[in-house]
Parts: structure tokens; C-alpha cells; sequence
């Protein structure tokens, strides 16, 4: 008896070293199968991104321009309504003042300062002085929770709020800028609505500063964070006020971000596949993320000589 169990025994347990074996076997065909299909897997991936982008040494910035800011514009679908008349009652804008610089309204312009019947903004290479102007005045003068309690408040010991290129640099309106700042409700917006604007302009950067929206220290901080505002009051979600700050700032600073395409296609991407959430934040958007991009970038065949600033 005690033969016929150790004969059982040894067989079980070959029978196991066997199974063991032919499992090694199995994973590390496994694994070689794995290696082999893995990296074929990746190359199909990008090259099904890539062959809708052309090879870095052939893009062209009129290529480029046509992506990031096409002459017909990009439109936000937010209600404008009757802000520019508000704006003027406030005494927010001067007319007789805004007319100075702003010397040929178009009729869509005018309908913006007159009127109650503009309902979606298209931005242009043509009108973004404009807008920054008039969403400026918006975003310095609407109660929020970015000015009652946010950056230039946290600091405003060491930088008077009257020393800010976005408080000191208006001049459009009939009230002075700091008697405007902060003081009144253009939009009604929830405290929930309020908070939002606030965590997404913390997201939001600009070449020209360095700041985020949160941090409005020049007139394009200022103007974002007004569109940031209108959006939220009219139950806009972060996507689309991420959506709509990109379209802004694409017109207003189109070289930083036709570099960013230009980036985008050095990776086998291309305009759009990169959410505008990211687009907008440091690495992208600030001062020194904008000036790595073009650095990294170089010359783009047919780019014209400008750059960055406030004074749009």
C-alpha cells in the first residue's frame, strides 16, 4: 500500500511540474505575443492621429492660422442681450469716449453697446480689440468672488488695487476704474455660479503676464474673467467656459497659440485633439510655458514679426 501511494504521489506530482511548466511556457508566449503586438498596436494608434497633420518642416503659418483663428471668426453661443446698455448706465463706457477708440462700429458692434438682441459673440482678428474692451469693463466691474477675494485682494498691500494695468488702465469709463471695481451685479450669478468662475479662471493663463485669470492684474485677465461671468449666469459648465476662454485668447494672443499648434504637430497631433482646459493652463498659456513652445518650435515659415502683449 504504502508503493501504491508513493507511485501516486510521484505521478501527481509530475503532473503538476508539468502544468507548471506548460504554464511558464504559456506566459511567456504571453508575454513575447504582448511585446511583439504592443508597441505595432501604438504605431497604428499614432499614425491614425497622425496622417491628418502635415510633417513639421511643411507646415505653414497661414496652415496653421486657418485652424487656430479662421477669418471667419468663432462664436460663443452666451446671450449678450442688453450688457453694452448696462454697462453704459453703470457708467462702465462712455460712449462719446469709446467712440474716440473706437472711431467705425460695425453694425454687430453697435448692436452690442445699443442694443438687446446680440445672442452669441463671434471673435475675430478684426473685432478682438473690441471685445477685450468691452468684456473688460464687464469683468473690473461685476461683484465676484476673483475680486472681493482673490489675488489682487491677497495682495493688495504690497500692490495697491489702483496700480493694476487692469484698474489703472481704464479709462473708457464715466466712473473712475477703482469707484467701478468690484461694485456691482451686471450678471446675477449664484454663489455656487461664483465659485465656479473662480476655479476655472485659476486654470485660465496669458502669455503677456504670466497670471491666471484669477489674478485679473492686466485688461485680458480682466476680459476673460467678464465671459467667465456671463457664461456661468447662463448655466454654462466648465467645458464650455474653457471652450469659450480658448476661442478668446486665441484671437488675442494668435501667436502663442499658433505655436501651440505648430508644437502639436511636431508630436503627430493637431489642432483639436488637445482639450482647451490644457491648452489654457501654464505649460501652454503662461509667459515662460508660451515662451518654451516657441522656442521649442522655432521659425514657422511665413510668421510675421510680433509678440505678446497687453495692449490690444
Amino acid at each position: 500500500m504504502k508503493s501504491a501511494k508513493l507511485k501516486i504521489t510521484i505521478q501527481k506530482s509530475k503532473l503538476v511540474t508539468v502544468l507548471i511548466a506548460v504554464g511558464v511556457v504559456l506566459v511567456g508566449l504571453g508575454l513575447l505575443f504582448e511585446v511583439k503586438l504592443g508597441p505595432s498596436r501604438w504605431v497604428r494608434q499614432w499614425q491614425s492621429k497622425t496622417v491628418k497633420v502635415a510633417a513639421p518642416e511643411q507646415v505653414t503659418y497661414e496652415e496653421l492660422a486657418r485652424q487656430v483663428i479662421p477669418k471667419s471668426g468663432k462664436t460663443v453661443l452666451v446671450e449678450w442681450g442688453n450688457m453694452g446698455q448696462k454697462l453704459v448706465q453703470a457708467g462702465v463706457i462712455d460712449m462719446n469716449k469709446f467712440k474716440e477708440v473706437f472711431p467705425q462700429l460695425t453694425e454687430e458692434q453697435r448692436q452690442a453697446l445699443e442694443g438687446d438682441d446680440l445672442h452669441q459673440i463671434t471673435f475675430t482678428a478684426e473685432n478682438i480689440g473690441f471685445w477685450t474692451d468691452v468684456l473688460w469693463g464687464l469683468g473690473l466691474t461685476q461683484e465676484s468672488k476673483v475680486l472681493s477675494e482673490g489675488p489682487m485682494q491677497q495682495n493688495a498691500k504690497s500692490t495697491p488695487l489702483k496700480n493694476y494695468a487692469s484698474t489703472a488702465g481704464w479709462t473708457l469709463g464715466v466712473k473712475d476704474a477703482m469707484k467701478l471695481y468690484n461694485s456691482e451685479r451686471l450678471v446675477a450669478l449664484t454663489p455656487e455660479q461664483d465659485g465656479l468662475v473662480y476655479q476655472v479662471a485659476e486654470n485660465i493663463f496669458r502669455p503677456c503676464c504670466g497670471n491666471s485669470a484669477a489674478y485679473p492684474d492686466c485688461n485680458h485677465g480682466m476680459a476673460v474673467l467678464g465671459l467667465l461671468e456671463l457664461m456661468a449666469a447662463q448655466g454654462a459648465g466648465e467645458k464650455e467656459m474653457y471652450q469659450a476662454a480658448l476661442a478668446f485668447n486665441s484671437y488675442a494672443f494668435a501667436d502663442t497659440y499658433i505655436n501651440a499648434a505648430a508644437y502639436l504637430v511636431k508630436q503627430g497631433k493637431s489642432w483639436g485633439e488637445v482639450e482647451p482646459k490644457e491648452l489654457l493652463g501654464a505649460n501652454w498659456s503662461s509667459g515662460q510655458g508660451a515662451n518654451f513652445v516657441a522656442k521649442s518650435v522655432g521659425e514657422i515659415p511665413g510668421a510675421p514679426k510680433r509678440g505678446a502683449s497687453c495692449g490690444v
